[in-house]
């Protein structure tokens, strides 16, 4: 099924690029049901809606409507820009953004791919450590690898200095917990080290978590099975074969069905008890 496209701009919010409002461009799959749920689904980094079609098709046949984001300055279609990739923040606010524009004919959850995981989980309720982001940024910590934009690090330095980096620390902390959301699933969602133990605590919404085994981007035991083991109540598990990795997902020349399936799976099952329910 082709999606609707919905070319929005949130005036609240500046575009890295240029003197306009931030663009959110929006793909929008409705289900032939009538109170379909709605499910936001944020790509990877440097990705984009498109990649995850296939999991918008599952999700849609399964009877929910999807509407996925193609996140500004972090999509291949429209450019990488080095603030796309580091400011975080702006993905859960692109999904609050979302959901004020387009129909919720149901109830709201969210799920993503990867660094789209971990923007599932931030509207959750899951939050960045102050201290950590800080880190980063500083260089005190290592960067999670970025193989779709290196030189990130030079290119900011280049043009930032140190007080907007201390600026961007209280933003990647921020709480983006949107009340609307009632459910979040996360793939092989990214920044894990990164998310403060007591925010992913206190998420009081039902969330699911899929790795894969040898997903050596965002490797499992600091991301995936960190959110699984200490968001109360999560449902996690394995994807796909013990060989199977990150970009099976997305990339046409590793694509990986069984991993596909599984998610679907997965997915629509985890969303049908907790939307549902």
């Amino acid at each position: 099924m082709t999606p609707q496209t919905l070319h929005l701009s949130d005036p609240a919010r500046r575009a890295i690029d240029a003197d306009a409002d931030r663009p959110v461009r929006v793909h929008v799959w409705r289900a032939d049901r009538e109170d379909a749920p709605l499910l936001v689904l944020s790509h990877g980094t440097g990705g984009a809606a498109e990649g995850l079609a296939w999991w918008a098709d599952g999700l849609r046949a399964a009877g929910f409507d999807v509407a996925a984001i193609d996140h500004h300055g972090n999509n291949y279609l429209d450019g990488y820009l080095a603030e796309g990739f580091t400011w975080w923040w702006e993905r859960p606010l692109d999904v609050s953004f979302v959901l004020d524009h387009v129909d919720a004919r149901g109830p709201v959850g969210a799920c993503g791919f990867s660094i789209g995981g971990y923007t599932a989980a931030a509207v959750c309720g899951a939050r960045v450590s102050a201290n950590a982001y800080a880190a980063l940024m500083t260089g005190q910590i290592e960067s999670p690898p970025t193989p779709e934009y290196p030189g990130i690090a030079d290119e900011l330095a280049a043009r930032y200095d140190e007080s907007d980096a201390r600026a961007w620390v209280e933003l990647a902390a921020a709480d983006y917990r949107d009340t609307r959301v009632r459910a979040g699933f996360l793939l092989c969602p990214a920044v894990g080290p990164l998310i403060t133990s007591e925010s992913l605590a206190a998420v009081d919404v039902p969330v699911g978590v899929r790795w894969a085994a040898a997903d050596d981007i965002t490797p499992p035991a600091g991301n995936g099975m960190r959110y699984a083991d200490l968001i109360p109540g999560a449902d996690g598990g394995t994807v796909g074969a013990p060989t199977a990795g990150h970009y099976g997902f997305v990339l046409p020349e590793q694509d990986d069905p069984h991993a596909k399936a599984d998610v679907v799976a997965a997915s629509t099952s985890f969303f049908a008890g907790a939307l549902h329910g």
